[in-house]
């Protein structure tokens, strides 16, 4: 992913923000009444808004580094999405069975991470290619694959295994990851309302597509 700086927005910013998945849907009334509904996206985007948190002024003056460093809307980032980040629910510790990441074939060692939205006909996979560097665990066919036997690119989500999967064994995983991102604005909204806090009034940000 070009454009991106490895490095997370701060926690206690990404806690306060507010948003989640977008979908671009064209729908067409026909003459009848009924309807035509497509969609150009295989996955949805994500937006959040970090405006509204109250903050300090050296969180304020935190964030507008962070802001700068980035030069606007230039370079991406990591953000947390509190609601949506891990291959479990969100109470649930990952586990090496949580994810299908596809089957062996004998001859296939490399498996992008993946996240299933749905079930049966109607699933959604989303890719994920920010996992959190140390918390993807693997299993094949139901085993769990020692630490030795495969690696993990923390910049990109793609497992590779040591050796090829035999033929129809699926190959499933668990992880942690955040969401790349960068600032949907070339300015950042903040404001004074007392010496000792201030507030963001606008930091829109928009999920960056693999």
């Amino acid at each position: 992913m070009s454009g991106f700086h490895e490095v997370s927005l701060p926690l206690a910013w990404a806690l306060g923000a507010r948003g989640g998945p977008t979908r671009r849907t064209s729908v067409v009334t026909l003459g009848s009444g009924a309807e035509r509904r497509a969609t150009p996206w295989a996955q949805g985007r994500r937006r959040y808004d970090l405006g509204g948190a109250v903050m300090s002024p050296d969180q304020l003056a935190a964030l507008i580094s962070f802001f700068e460093a980035r030069q606007g809307r230039l370079w991406g980032f990591r953000f947390r999405d509190a609601l949506d980040w891990k291959s479990c629910p969100p109470s649930a510790t990952p586990g090496p069975l949580d994810q299908l990441l596809g089957q062996g074939d004998g001859v296939r060692t490399v498996f992008p991470l993946r996240k299933a939205y749905g079930a049966g006909e109607h699933v959604i996979w989303r890719s994920i290619v920010k996992p959190v560097a140390g918390s993807v665990v693997v299993a094949v066919d139901g085993q769990v694959v020692s630490e030795t036997g495969y690696s993990v690119d923390p910049a990109t989500g793609v497992v590779t295994l040591t050796n090829p999967p035999p033929a129809n064994c699926p190959v499933t995983a668990g992880f942690v990851f955040d969401t790349p991102v960068r600032f949907d604005a070339d300015a950042l909204e903040v404001t004074m309302d007392s010496p000792s806090a201030g507030r963001v009034v606008s930091a829109p940000l928009i999920e960056i597509q693999p």
